[in-house]
């Protein structure tokens, strides 16, 4: 395979240019093409792999799959909190009505392999680095999306819902959907020269 001809600028203005976009910006009912969903996960199976374990695994929620996860997590939460007498019908009325302003939910799953003896911080790692190329695409789409772990990320059951096993983590659930508005969020960065130290 001959080296790809890229275009540098291209490139640096889809990763200065990608911005996460929340449900109150979502336009609702206007369901984002397939294939585009199709190209995220596919530009996502790219992502850097130690040892090729492609660590990644991911859910997809669309149409009617939308109100089935809206049920599932509202659920979860209400039997957890009401069992901890930390209900708030605010937090359940969100988990209930949110996924259902989206046009598609991916559950974001990271699976180990234990045989290949990797610290799971680099598991992490490639997932999250999937999970970028899943948001560059969708910027490049035009598209609203957002990574969230709040809701029932963190619960064990929620894991096993989804098909995970103890040495597994469920990473949160990224939002697609389109743009209620042409307005592009701007971009709020601190100068990368107070991040950086040369050693010459």
């Amino acid at each position: 395979m001959e080296r790809p001809d890229f275009n540098i600028e291209e490139v640096n203005k889809i990763i200065r240019n990608r911005r996460s976009m929340f449900v109150a910006q979502f336009k609702e009912n206007d369901p984002v093409d397939e294939s585009i969903i199709q190209e995220m996960l596919e530009n996502a199976n790219y992502a850097p792999t130690h040892k090729l374990t492609e660590p990644w695994r991911f859910t997809v929620f669309t149409g009617e799959g939308l109100q089935k996860f809206a049920d599932f997590q509202s659920q979860l939460y209400m039997e957890r909190a009401e069992k901890n007498g930390t209900f708030s019908d605010v937090a359940y009325k969100k988990l209930q009505e949110n996924p259902l302003k989206a046009s598609h939910i991916i559950a974001i799953g990271m699976k180990r392999d234990l045989k290949a003896n990797l610290p799971e911080m680099e598991e992490i790692a490639a997932v999250a680095m999937a999970v970028q190329n899943m948001y560059l695409t969708a910027s490049a789409h035009g598209l609203a999306a957002y990574w969230g772990t709040g809701g029932v990320t963190f619960y064990p059951e929620a894991k096993e819902h989804l098909g995970l096993k103890d040495e597994d983590r469920l990473m949160g659930f990224f939002y697609v959907a389109k743009p209620a508005s042409d307005h592009w969020p701007a971009a709020k960065r601190k100068p990368i020269e107070d991040k950086v130290f040369w050693v010459k």
